[in-house]
């Protein structure tokens, strides 16, 4: 019977914890890194860039060890620690811990585009205020209208719990039993800005920044400000309309748009690419048409109210747009 040659595979470990370790760093050098991750997040980047590097440095000085024939595992725990199969076993384990290195390195870096936005999902404005990106919206727009009227007066859906918590979870479970039997629901629910962002309850900072921004000839919508100027603007719409602003984004249409309408476009990233969602400014002009899918551009217009699919929104009107490059951070980020 074969033996298990443990300083071996010993020193295949070590060659996939440094490999992790060398892609992590080729990203941080080559600045792809905020493709993947948030900058909030770098410490952690750097602590499991050394720690890779330093096991793997352990896995070498082990793969130097002999002593283990008779004793067992060098570890000294008694317990039994080699791989169990076939050789082609131990290489289909190995080759999932190898293959992200390899791809890594191989594939290109890329920020997230229109494709992703149309799976996502966008989320207009600052998102108080969301249109799915299905076509299905533009159908039902009708009814949204109707039932934001019906439900205007009402209070919020944790005012409503917290009223009554059993006759409100009654009330849910028999929506969801009638939608389960093909019922046709009563009243369509909807819920505006105001009834989730009260006035007095409305943290103080956006107040402020709506007071500042109120003053500005230009508002100037950058990485670092960008969700909290769309947010504003969603619940102090009627305060920044006629005003002038400029935008940067990528080019994202939805299946029912004219050719004079266009989406700039930012993917906000909170923690890393997989929880990405996308953030969309609706802009109307005559110069829409001429600027491709996914590609960057600036855009310069006028603040107004206007509706899409049911959803009153800011949209910039008589936009001057220009293509630009990608910008150095094509993600925006929270600001906490």
């Amino acid at each position: 019977m074969r033996q298990y040659d443990s300083s071996f595979h010993a020193y295949i470990q070590s060659i996939i914890l440094i490999g992790f370790a060398l892609l992590i760093l080729w990203l941080i050098l080559s600045g792809n890194i905020i493709y993947y991750i948030a900058p909030k997040m770098m410490p952690f980047v750097y602590f499991a860039l050394a720690t890779f590097f330093i096991l793997g440095i352990v896995q070498i000085f082990r793969s130097t060890k002999n002593d283990d024939h008779e004793h067992g595992e060098a570890c000294g725990c008694g317990h039994d620690h080699k791989i169990p199969g076939p050789p082609l076993v131990k290489l289909a384990i190995y080759s999932v811990f190898s293959l992200p290195i390899l791809l890594g390195f191989i594939l290109p870096d890329r920020a997230l585009d229109g494709e992703m936005a149309a799976n996502r999902g966008i989320m207009y404005g600052g998102g108080q205020a969301q249109a799915v990106s299905t076509p299905e919206n533009s159908e039902t727009a009708d009814e949204v209208d109707d039932s934001a009227e019906i439900n205007e007066n009402e209070g919020s859906l944790a005012d409503a719990y917290l009223e009554d918590p059993e006759g409100y979870m009654e009330n849910l479970e028999k929506e969801i039993s009638g939608q389960q039997k093909g019922e046709p629901e009563d009243v369509d629910e909807h819920y505006t800005v105001e009834d989730i962002y009260d006035q007095d309850a409305f943290d103080q900072y956006f107040v402020e920044l709506a007071k500042k921004l109120e003053h500005e000839d230009v508002i100037t919508v950058t990485e670092e400000n960008y969700l909290d100027i769309m947010t504003v603007m969603d619940i102090h719409l009627d305060t920044f309309v006629g005003k002038e602003i400029e935008i940067i984004g990528f080019a994202y249409r939805e299946p029912d748009f004219d050719d004079h309408q266009l989406v700039a476009a930012r993917f906000s990233m909170t923690c890393c690419a997989a929880d990405a969602g996308v953030y969309g400014t609706l802009i109307d002009s005559n110069e829409a048409a001429q600027i491709e899918d996914d590609s960057w551009f600036h855009a310069y217009g006028t603040i107004d109210a206007d509706k899409y699919n049911g959803q009153r929104l800011p949209v910039i009107h008589n936009a001057e747009l220009t293509e630009v490059e990608e910008p150095d951070s094509p993600y925006v980020y929270p600001s906490f």
